[in-house]
């Protein structure tokens, strides 16, 4: 958080910035030396982008970890269950249908369209049923996700005046508007965190399988339902502030895995820092390379977890 906080031309000092931290504390009275510009930049450019960058990156990386848990599917990911072609294909709606004006309504539509989407997806496969419930639910996921991108398509042909906002949008980014994207992404995260935790052992324990998960006492359908309904509300949520940002949820988890085990009582708190300080770094990255210009976060985090993701499957061959 200080390394994004820092880097870029207002001059901050980390010794500053801590003393300038220190006086919002109640009772205490510090002299960071901040001019009022550097302040203003710090409190409502820097501190906003890297908060939510830190939000955004802890529950991608917590939801991935879930979600590869609760399908013990190692490729699994934040987005498996259409989240990414629903929250898409609302973005879209809102930016063609209100134009310039429309931009603003991009979270509500991103997050309604991402829920809508795994409703469908759920609903979907529990009409199909059959034994292998998680393989079903995937499958169903591929198919709504196919048909949320082909009405996503269709709507961009239509309106190829909004491509540029379309795909500013859809490559990911973490500009903010001061704190209300933290504000209203937070409470979201909070509770799908919480509720993650706590199911942590239960995850280890569906690790097995649902038949000897069973015979253990736990409903691995109910698990499975709560899980990802908690893990996509969450995504969900952040998605609708960032966009669509890909490989946190599927590189971090596996990184953290080779390191400490499988495991979700220390590989679920682990992923959730180390997801975050990933994103913020990423970010860095971003507004760097090609400054004054900036790169759509999702670039660099495609750039950086493509490679490192073919390293981790080549390292855990055999092992999954």
């Amino acid at each position: 958080m200080l390394v994004g906080i820092l880097v870029g031309p207002a001059g901050l000092t980390p010794r500053a910035v801590l003393l300038d931290v220190l006086d919002k504390v109640p009772f205490v009275d510090v002299e960071s030396g901040l001019t009022t510009r550097q302040q203003a930049i710090l409190w409502n450019i820097r501190m906003p982008r890297v908060v939510l960058g830190v939000i955004v990156g802890a529950m991608l990386a917590v939801a991935g970890a879930a979600y590869q848990g609760v399908f013990r599917n190692p490729l699994a990911d934040p987005y498996l269950l259409g989240v990414s072609s629903g929250a898409g294909l609302g973005a879209t709606l809102a930016i063609v249908v209100g134009g310039a004006a429309g931009f603003a309504g991009v979270p509500v539509a991103a997050f309604a369209g991402g829920m809508l989407a795994v409703g469908a997806t759920y609903a979907l496969g529990r009409t199909v049923g059959g034994s292998r419930t998680e393989v079903i639910i995937i499958l169903a996921g591929v198919a709504v996700a196919a048909f949320a991108n082909a009405i996503q398509t269709f709507f961009m042909q239509l309106h190829d005046d909004t491509l540029r906002q379309v795909y500013s949008w859809m490559l990911g980014r973490l500009a903010t508007d001061g704190w209300s994207d933290v504000r209203t992404v937070l409470p979201y995260v909070i509770v799908s965190v919480v509720v993650i935790m706590l199911h942590r052992r239960t995850l280890d324990v569906m690790s097995v399988g649902d038949v000897e998960a069973s015979s253990l006492g736990i409903n691995p359908a109910r698990v499975r339902l709560i899980l990802v309904c908690i893990a996509t509300l969450g995504t969900a949520a952040v998605v609708s502030a960032s966009g669509l940002i890909g490989f946190v949820g599927i590189v971090i988890p596996h990184a953290v895995r080779l390191l400490i085990g499988p495991g979700h009582r220390l590989l679920l708190p682990l992923s959730l820092m180390v997801g975050a300080a990933f994103l913020v770094l990423a970010d860095v990255l971003a507004r760097t390379v090609m400054s004054p210009a900036e790169l759509p976060i999702g670039v660099v985090t495609a750039a950086i977890g493509a490679p490192f993701f073919l390293v981790v499957l080549r390292r855990s061959r055999g092992v999954a």
